[in-house]
C-alpha cells in the first residue's frame, strides 16, 4: 500500500505502552476505549480487547476519515477529503490511560488521529493543540489551564405533550444551598472518588444557581493535559450519573428557563523550563501593576479580545451556546475585560493569598463544554500569542457591568456585543485570517461545514427540540 507503514515497520510497544498493557492485565480490563472529540464537540471512540491491546497500542484502530465530517445530529456532510474513501488510525497516548471506575472492566485512553504513513492527520484536534503549544514554547512560554465546568443533574423524562424527552432536574435547591449538598451527596462523593482515581484532583464543589446544577472543578495542568482532563471529566460525570439512573448534561442550556452551564477557561502563562515544562515564573504576574497583571498579560488578553468574535465559534461551539451568552446572565456578552468582573469576557482573577504570583490567571467566560476542548484551547493560544507578538493594547478595564453602559459609551470604549448566533460566530471565524490559517485547509473546511450543518439543522426548530439534542449529546 503506497505511503502506508509496512508490517516490518510495526514494532513492539514502547515502555509506556507496555506498562499500559501490564496494568490492563493486572486490573482485568476487558475493553479499552480509544476516545476523541469530534468537530461537533461530541466524544466518540472505538475500543479494543485486552488480548489485542499490545498490538493496537502500536497500530491503532482503523477509522474512516468521514467521521470528522459528522455533526452532532449524525448527518454526514460532504467535505472534500472526508468522504467514503480514506482511512486513518486512532492511536492512543499511553500517558492518558485510566481504568474507568464507573464502567467495570473498561479502561480508556485519549487517541491521536494518525495518517497511514504515521504522521499526524491534518484534521486531528489533539495535534492542533499540540502544535499550538509548540508554537507558544518556541516563544519561551507554557500555558497552564483548567476548565471550570458546570453541569445539570436530572432525569430524562417523556414530554407529556408528546414532544422530545425533557431533562427534569433532581432538585430545586438554591445557589450554594446546603440542601443542595444533601440531595446529591451520594452521587457527588462517587464522582469525586472516580475523578481522583483517574488522577484528576478535585479543587472544589458546590450546588450552583440552576435547579439540579452542579459545579466541580479540577486542578490545572499544561494545555494538552488540561484538554485531556476535560474529556475525561465529561465522560466521568456522565458515566457516574448513568449508574444512578440519572442524566448529567454539560450542555450550555439543557433546560431553557434555567441557568446555563459554562466551562470557563482559566489560564496562566509560565516561563518554559529547560525540559519544556512550566518553569518557576508566571509571566502574567506583576506585583507593581494595579491589577497584578504584567505587560505580557495585557498583550495576551488583548489578543484574545481582538479575535474573540471568531474564537467564539470554537469555544462556544453549538447552537445551544448562544442561549447562554446574554447580558446580565454572568456568562458574558461583550468584548471587554475587568478585575473580577463576571460580566466581562475576560476576568482578571484575584490571586490566592498563599501564592499570589503563581495563582495570577485569566478567566475566559464565553467557553462551554459543547466545544471541542483541543480546538478551543489551541485557538485561544493562537489568539493570545498574536497579542503578544503584536504588542496589542486591550484598552482600559471595565469594572462595571457593560450592559449598564449606553450604546454610545460602549462604542467609545471599544466594547462590542458578541455574535448572537452560531452562524454569526462562524462568519466572524471565516473572516479571521489568523485563526483560519492556524486551523489549516482540511480542518477549517470540515469544521465550518459541520457547524453550518448544525446551525441549519436547528433553524426553525423550537427550544424543546434543541434542548433534547444537546442534553443527550453533551
Amino acid at each position: 500500500m503506497p505511503g502506508a507503514m509496512t508490517e516490518s515497520e510495526i514494532v513492539a510497544p514502547g515502555p509506556a505502552a507496555a506498562q499500559v498493557v501490564e496494568r490492563a492485565e493486572v486490573e482485568e480490563i476487558d475493553l479499552v476505549r480509544f476516545l476523541y472529540a469530534d468537530h461537533g464537540g461530541v466524544i466518540r471512540g472505538k475500543a479494543t480487547s485486552r488480548s489485542r491491546l499490545a498490538e493496537r497500542m502500536v497500530t491503532g484502530i482503523g477509522h474512516t476519515v468521514a467521521m470528522m465530517a459528522m455533526p452532532m445530529l449524525d448527518q454526514l456532510q460532504p467535505v472534500e477529503g472526508m468522504g467514503p474513501v480514506g482511512e486513518i488510525r486512532l492511536v492512543p497516548d499511553p500517558a492518558t490511560y485510566v481504568s474507568l471506575p464507573y464502567a467495570h472492566g473498561s479502561g480508556a485512553m485519549v487517541a491521536n488521529m494518525v495518517r497511514l504513513d504515521g504522521k499526524p492527520w491534518e484534521a486531528c484536534p489533539r495535534a492542533f493543540l499540540s502544535q499550538a503549544a509548540a508554537e507558544l514554547a518556541a516563544e519561551g512560554y507554557v500555558l497552564v489551564a483548567a476548565y471550570e465546568p458546570e453541569f445539570t443533574l436530572g432525569r430524562r423524562t417523556p414530554d407529556p405533550q408528546g414532544g422530545p424527552d425533557r431533562l427534569v432536574p433532581v432538585d430545586d435547591s438554591l445557589c450554594y444551598s446546603a440542601t443542595g449538598f444533601h440531595l446529591v451527596h451520594d452521587f457527588t462523593i462517587d464522582l469525586v472518588r472516580a475523578l481522583e482515581a483517574q488522577g484528576l484532583h478535585v479543587e472544589h464543589y458546590y450546588p450552583e444557581l440552576g435547579h439540579g446544577q452542579q459545579e466541580l472543578t479540577i486542578r490545572h495542568a499544561p494545555a494538552l493535559r488540561a484538554a485531556d482532563n476535560h474529556l475525561t471529566y465529561r465522560e466521568t460525570v456522565r458515566g457516574v450519573a448513568f449508574r444512578y439512573g440519572l442524566w448529567a448534561s454539560l450542555a450550555p442550556k439543557p433546560i431553557p428557563d434555567q441557568a446555563g452551564n459554562g466551562a470557563h477557561l482559566h489560564a496562566s502563562l509560565w516561563e518554559a523550563g529547560p525540559d519544556g515544562k512550566p518553569g518557576g515564573r508566571n509571566v502574567l504576574h506583576d506585583p507593581n501593576d494595579a491589577y497584578g497583571l504584567s505587560e505580557t498579560g495585557y498583550h495576551f488578553l488583548a489578543g484574545v479580545l481582538a479575535h474573540l468574535p471568531g474564537l467564539l465559534a470554537l469555544t462556544c461551539g453549538s447552537v445551544n451556546s448562544f442561549r447562554r451568552l446574554a447580558p446580565q446572565m454572568w456568562a458574558s456578552a461583550y468584548t471587554c475585560y475587568g478585575m473580577d468582573n463576571r460580566e466581562a469576557a475576560i476576568r482578571i482573577c484575584s490571586p490566592m493569598w498563599s501564592d499570589v504570583a503563581g495563582s495570577t490567571n485569566l478567566e475566559l467566560k464565553p467557553s462551554d463544554s459543547s466545544a471541542n476542548p483541543y480546538l478551543a484551547l489551541g485557538a485561544y493560544i493562537h489568539a493570545g500569542l498574536d497579542g503578544i507578538r503584536r504588542r496589542l493594547d486591550p484598552g482600559e478595564p471595565v469594572n462595571i457591568d457593560p450592559a449598564t453602559l449606553s450604546d454610545d459609551d460602549r462604542a467609545a470604549r471599544g466594547i462590542r456585543r458578541f455574535p448572537t448566533t452560531l452562524e454569526a460566530a462562524l462568519d466572524a471565524l471565516e473572516s479571521d485570517e489568523l485563526l483560519m490559517e492556524a486551523l489549516g485547509p482540511l480542518r477549517r473546511r470540515a469544521y465550518i461545514a459541520v457547524k453550518r450543518a448544525e446551525a441549519a439543522g436547528f433553524a426553525g426548530r423550537d427550544a424543546a427540540f434543541e434542548s433534547f439534542h444537546h442534553f443527550t449529546k453533551y
